[in-house]
């Protein structure tokens, strides 16, 4: 039986698999030069097509106008759903421009974010959530630097230097304790006095406060800090939970009867609503901003930048009648004592590795 003779491959046939490779690569070369672009028209001398830099009288005038005919404006958001209402429903009212919201954990909104840029995909406008996440994006080059008369008004540390995203608010971590179960005298003056043995069994964190845990270490030093951290853990156990409000709900059910890592202003509300909760800081104290940024290819960029500008402004009493600390210097006194360590973002992402590493060996891993 003869064996029939192969046919030669064609041409095409042949430089198919290169000509795929080829044009995946010129795609990724694009998108990454697209996102090493600078922001949309920065000219020399910003003109009203320059809505980043513009800052005429009529800036706002023109923002609208234009942000009405763009018609919504995509945000991601890691905040409480029914905190993050509020200051959309303002928005809509005041502007009639739909805000598109999508929600994830500070890790999922980089995730996202950076997994859609790198594609060529741009859906997000705002970003808004933590300050760690927040500069891990901007080092991925998808954030634009707004020129607006509201950074005066804001508290020195909520400016970043890149001002390429700012903080709209502070959470400050604090100790969040069921009033039935502990009485204010018992309260603990230091972590030192959680290796007293009445605390055994009563200890919560959030599973995800490795940057809470790097602020302590700052201001304790590293040794110090994370032998007591491990005698803590030894003696006494601390349950790990995920989502700062699923904690601060524990405590109000007496589950957790003392989180060492609540946000005070859930605390906060659940108080003013009636819960058994109250808190403390235990020094040394930690607070972390959340901040907005406007993207690069931002595809509603007048809508972005009005939104972004919202939460600097109108937005800043909003958050403080829900029981934040917002970043407008005059809208709300920090707590004095103890005196706040305020996470500087930049080093916090540098250490991010080392501190999420001690966080989950020491505290979050151990059962």
């Amino acid at each position: 039986m003869k064996t029939p003779p192969l046919k030669p491959m064609g041409l095409m046939q042949m430089l198919a698999p290169l000509l795929a490779v080829l044009l995946a690569v010129v795609v990724a070369l694009l998108a990454a030069w697209a996102l090493s672009l600078p922001a949309p028209a920065q000219g020399a001398k910003p003109t009203a097509e320059d809505p980043a830099s513009y800052a005429g009288a009529d800036r706002i005038e023109k923002l609208v106008a234009a942000a009405k005919q763009e018609g919504s404006v995509s945000v991601y958001t890691s905040a409480a759903m029914d905190d993050m209402a509020a200051i959309t429903a303002a928005f809509e009212k005041k502007y009639g421009i739909k805000v598109r919201l999508w929600r994830g954990s500070s890790e999922n909104i980089v995730q996202r974010a950076v997994v859609e840029a790198r594609g060529g995909r741009f859906d997000a406008d705002v970003i808004e959530t933590n300050a760690v996440a927040m500069e891990s994006i901007q080092r991925e080059r998808l954030f634009q630097e707004i020129k607006t008369p509201a950074l005066s008004e804001l508290l020195p540390a909520a400016i970043l230097p890149h001002r390429e995203w700012i903080g709209t608010r502070l959470n400050i971590f604090v100790g969040a304790y069921n009033t039935r179960l502990i009485r204010r005298e018992e309260l603990p003056n230091s972590y030192e006095d959680l290796l007293d043995p009445r605390w055994n069994g009563k200890l919560g964190v959030e599973a995800e406060d490795s940057d809470w845990f790097g602020g302590i270490l700052a201001a304790l030093g590293e040794e110090k800090a994370l032998a007591l951290f491990r005698a803590i853990v030894a003696a006494n156990g601390i349950s790990v939970r995920k989502g700062h409000t699923l904690l601060a709900n524990l405590v109000v059910t007496g589950e957790v009867p003392l989180a060492l890592t609540a946000y005070a202003y859930k605390v906060e509300q659940l108080r003013k609503a009636g819960a058994p909760v109250d808190w403390l800081i235990i020094p040394p104290g930690v607070a972390r901003f959340e901040g907005a940024g406007v993207t690069r290819r931002a595809a509603h960029p007048h809508a972005a930048i009005l939104f972004f500008e919202f939460m600097l402004t109108d937005a800043q009493d909003i958050l403080r009648d829900r029981d934040f600390f917002p970043a407008r210097a005059n809208v709300r006194s920090l707590p004095q004592e103890p005196a706040l360590q305020i996470l500087d973002p930049a080093k916090a992402l540098d250490a991010n590795g080392r501190w999420s590493k001690y966080f989950r060996d020491i505290v979050a891993g151990p059962r």
